[in-house]
């Protein structure tokens, strides 16, 4: 059997085998609470080893897009309670990806229309949200300049991740991953860059490091570590975020930090892509001889390459993201050897109701057969 379709067992959490349904943003929540169609949507995908949630913002201040369901609130709570009991009546295990946006967001989309926050006033160009362009009528806009977070309120948003991992167990999610790629709040301050900080948050490797190592520690304590996963986008360019000096030295000193903790594990999307720059050579062994725990690996993989990675040794579990949203069997696919479907990119994002969300069908092995035959006569 191939190795992507063998148990693993994810710091005493077992899963069924070592394929992993990405963290993908619908925006498909009117009022930022998931729906019996998101329910619905993660059930259908509950045979991949692990599903990790769209990124769920921990406070109003953290959205950074319209319609994406948070996890602050006692009704987002019992609403994913939902969603987790659907992921464990197939079976799954979820985990629910916690996010801070930071400076990718709008002031439409903030309380008291108040400027986003972030390490610095350094604004993202050249990129969008999706927020309002006026009352009533959304797009996308460009984000606002935000305002640099105070020293004491860094510990304040370390105290809302915890706060919302919290709810998480409650809602019944078996860990929680921390949102620290993309260019999102934590990629601000690791980034030297954008962190223009002069205070123990900005400077060196290690005191930009500081406010995730802080949160993953916090997170730790509250709910466990083995619950806590990390997702990282080393040399990601995603949003704005640019070159910045010693680059190689910060992810190597993040990776060293990390395995420090008993983490559940670090999840990397750090394959080439459109928005990408090329990774050094010989990163993901560098990575895994610093980090010695589970690594997830995401970014443009099939089963072929996915298979091939596992094999090398520099990744123990693999992340698929737009496969599974035509797919929702896609672990039976790619075992199987059956076609995959395509997915509708007109509706990936901002359309409300089951359309390109949970109408996409398994695989049909009479359907297929049947056609098979009739192709045969045919011919």
């Amino acid at each position: 059997m191939s190795k992507l379709f063998t148990s693993y067992d994810l710091s005493g959490t077992l899963l069924a085998n070592r394929v992993v349904m990405a963290p993908m943003t619908r925006t498909r929540t009117p009022g930022n609470i998931p729906t019996d169609l998101t329910a619905l949507y993660y059930a259908q995908r509950a045979s991949a080893g692990l599903i990790i949630t769209e990124g769920l913002p921990i406070s109003d201040e953290g959205r950074g897009y319209l319609y994406t369901p948070g996890l602050y609130t006692d009704e987002q709570t019992q609403a994913w309670r939902k969603v987790t009991d659907a992921v464990h009546a197939k079976g799954g295990k979820i985990f629910a990806q916690l996010w801070h946006v930071g400076r990718m967001s709008h002031v439409s989309l903030q309380p008291g229309n108040a400027a986003p926050v972030s390490s610095s006033e350094v604004a993202a160009k050249n990129t969008a949200v999706y927020a309002w362009l006026e009352p009533g009528k959304e797009g996308p806009v460009t984000p606002s300049v935000p305002r640099a977070l105070a020293t004491d309120e860094v510990r304040r948003i370390t105290q809302d991740f915890v706060a919302s991992a919290r709810r998480a167990i409650d809602a019944g999610f078996d860990g929680v991953e921390l949102m620290a790629a993309n260019a999102f709040l934590f990629d601000q301050f690791l980034s030297s860059a954008i962190n223009q900080r002069s205070d123990k948050y900005g400077g060196s490797i290690a005191n930009r490091q500081r406010f995730l190592l802080e949160t993953v520690d916090a997170l730790s304590v509250a709910i466990g570590g083995e619950k806590v996963g990390v997702r990282l986008s080393p040399f990601g360019r995603l949003y704005d975020l640019q070159p910045f000096e010693e680059e190689s030295e910060t992810w190597t000193s993040v990776a060293l930090a990390l395995n420090e903790r008993e983490l559940a594990y670090v999840h990397l999307n750090y394959q080439p892509t459109i928005s990408a720059a090329e990774v050094p050579t010989g990163f993901g062994a560098r990575f895994r001889q610093a980090y010695r725990g589970t690594i997830i690996g995401a970014g443009g993989f099939d089963r072929e390459l996915a298979e091939a990675e596992l094999e090398k040794g520099d990744l123990d579990l693999i992340a698929f993201g737009t496969s599974y949203i035509a797919n929702p069997d896609l672990v039976e696919r790619m075992q199987n050897d059956w076609p995959l479907a395509e997915a509708d990119r007109t509706t990936f994002y901002g359309v409300i109701g089951a359309k390109g969300y949970t109408d996409y069908p398994v695989f049909d092995v009479d359907e297929d057969a049947a056609l098979s035959q009739s192709a045969k006569r045919v011919a």
